[in-house]
């Protein structure tokens, strides 16, 4: 079975993963529709897991309906759902279901979303989750025992935030994630190419490990202002604002500056993490304008 995502962070190569939102309700085809318009032009397709709290399907059957399809995603697992047996029951179910790639998370507050009432878990969180899925790989569960039908084969990455405000706190938990095994990292929204270039000086590069920075397509001045009042930790700035506002066309504007920002992406970090929400058919116009071309065809190695 191949793992695309794996060779290519081996081999060093500009990375490109895409984010999709699963169904919330029983048909993926939509879902299934924006995964095979990224064929080609991605090295994986992230599957999110209740992003913002907001119920969706599982992400572990969304992989797996992707598997099927011969594309692969990355099944992000949050901890807010999930005890530490459920966890471990599901990353055994991912592999066997020929998951390889997974995005240990810890989770958004349920304040967020659309069940407020719910009770969270957080038996763990995001760190001690990349170190639960090293224990599976080596062959053992959390407690140590033994995987009597043998260990998971599962390449695991974790989220950073280059423009966390506390920078002190920023080093502290993308080293342990280092330190817990995270083999690469994706990053949230940047709107402040700067801080992302001082992270990759002071930080990124030193880890050893890819980091991915999150380039998300804003339709419209509207929704740039929106994501300024509902996402802690990102601020558009006002000029992308007034170029959105004075466009003709801006959606089409709005593809122009996240081409620029892969663009600017591919001189500071070694790849990109895409979100256009409900408009990922719009991925590889974003792609082509910034001129990443098309994947070449995957060499044939074979994991476990």
């Amino acid at each position: 079975m191949l793992n695309r995502l794996r060779s290519a962070v081996n081999a060093g190569e500009f990375l490109v993963t895409a984010e999709i939102t699963p169904p919330k309700g029983g048909n993926p085809q939509r879902m299934l529709e924006m995964a095979r318009l990224l064929k080609g032009r991605v090295h994986a397709v992230n599957i999110t897991d209740g992003s913002r709290a907001v119920l969706r399907m599982t992400p572990l059957a969304a992989s797996a309906l992707l598997v099927q399809e011969g594309i692969e995603p990355v099944c992000q697992f949050a901890c807010r759902d999930r005890n530490r047996i459920a966890l471990q029951a599901d990353l055994m179910g991912a592999h066997a279901l020929g998951i390889r790639n997974v995005l240990a998370l810890t989770g958004d507050p349920l304040k967020a979303g659309d069940h407020p009432d719910a009770k969270g878990v957080f038996d763990l969180e995001s760190v001690r989750l990349l170190t639960l899925i090293r224990k599976l790989n080596q062959g053992s569960d959390w407690n140590g025992k033994a995987l009597t039908d043998e260990p998971t084969d599962l390449f695991a990455g974790a989220a950073v935030d280059p423009q966390c405000p506390s920078w002190s706190g920023l080093q502290r938990r993308f080293e342990r994630k280092l330190e817990a095994g995270a083999e690469f990292f994706q990053s949230q929204l940047i709107s402040d190419f700067d801080r992302l270039g001082m992270f990759m000086d002071k930080l990124g590069n030193a880890g050893g490990k890819p980091i991915l920075a999150g380039i998300f397509l804003l339709k419209s001045a509207k929704n740039a202002q929106f994501i300024n009042r509902n996402v802690p930790g990102v601020q558009i700035p006002q000029h992308l604002i007034d170029r959105l506002a004075n466009a003709d066309d801006q959606l089409q504007e709005g593809i122009r500056i996240a081409a620029e920002q892969v663009q600017l992406a591919k001189e500071l970090c070694q790849g990109v993490h895409l979100m256009a929400v409900r408009r990922e058919d719009l991925i590889p116009q974003i792609l082509d304008l910034a001129g990443v071309t098309a994947l070449q065809p995957p060499v044939l190695n074979s994991v476990r």
